[in-house]
C-alpha cells in the first residue's frame, strides 16, 4: 500500500508559527526576564534555535538557549533497543527560571514528561511552559501545551514528520498516511 504525503506547513508557514509563538511567549511572560529556552533533542532543539532567534530579534537581548536529551528518562527505554543517548547542553542554571520547553510534535505526552523530569533533575524552575509546533492529539498523560503552532488531529496510524535542511532549519511539516 502506498503512503500518501500531505504538506501541512511549508517553510514560510513554520516561520509564521514560530513568530506567533515568540510573541505569545513575550506577552504571557511580560518580556524575557528569567526566561530560558530548552529544546528537546533533536527536532525540538532545532525549533528551539529558531524560536530563540525570534525572541532575540524582537527583544534585542539574549535569551539563554539549551538542549536536553530525554533518552534515559523515557518510560519505554527497557523495551527499545534502537534508542541512542544524545547530549544535553544546558550551560545556565534552571532554578528560578521560566523555562520554555520546545518540541516539534506533541503526541502521547510521554516525551514531554521525560523532558520535565530531566529539567527538574537540574534544578527547580519557577515555571515550565511548553511550546509545540504541531499538536496531533492522542494524549496518554495530562500534558497540555501553552503555545501551539498548529493543532492537527490525526488518526493513530498517521505520522507527522518535520523535515529539516542540512543546517537544521525547518522546511516542511508533512502528514504521512498509509
Amino acid at each position: 500500500m502506498a503512503t500518501e504525503t500531505i504538506e501541512i506547513l511549508d517553510k514560510n508557514g513554520i516561520d509564521r508559527a514560530l513568530t506567533r509563538i515568540a510573541h505569545e511567549i513575550l506577552e504571557k511572560n511580560k518580556g524575557i526576564d528569567d526566561l530560558v529556552v530548552i529544546g528537546i533533542r533533536t527536532g525540538g532543539a532545532y525549533l528551539a534555535a529558531g524560536l530563540h532567534e525570534k525572541l532575540v530579534d524582537i527583544e534585542r537581548q539574549d535569551v539563554p538557549l539549551g538542549m536536553i536529551d530525554v533518552t534515559m528518562y523515557r518510560d519505554d527505554i527497557a523495551s527499545r533497543s534502537d534508542l541512542q543517548v544524545g547530549q544535553t547542553d544546558i550551560r545556565f542554571p534552571v532554578s528560578g527560571k521560566k523555562i520554555i520547553l520546545v518540541d516539534d510534535v506533541l503526541f502521547t505526552g510521554r516525551t514531554i514528561r521525560a523532558a520535565m523530569e530531566a529539567v527538574m533533575d537540574l534544578g527547580r524552575p519557577q515555571t515550565i511552559q511548553l511550546a509545540i509546533l504541531i499538536d496531533r492529539g492522542h494524549r496518554e498523560l495530562p500534558i497540555r501545551p501553552d503555545y501551539i503552532g498548529r493543532n492537527l488531529p490525526t488518526a493513530r496510524n498517521e505520522q507527522i514528520k518535520v523535515n529539516f535542511d542540512e543546517r537544521n532549519n525547518p522546511q516542511a511539516v508533512l502528514l504521512l498516511r498509509s
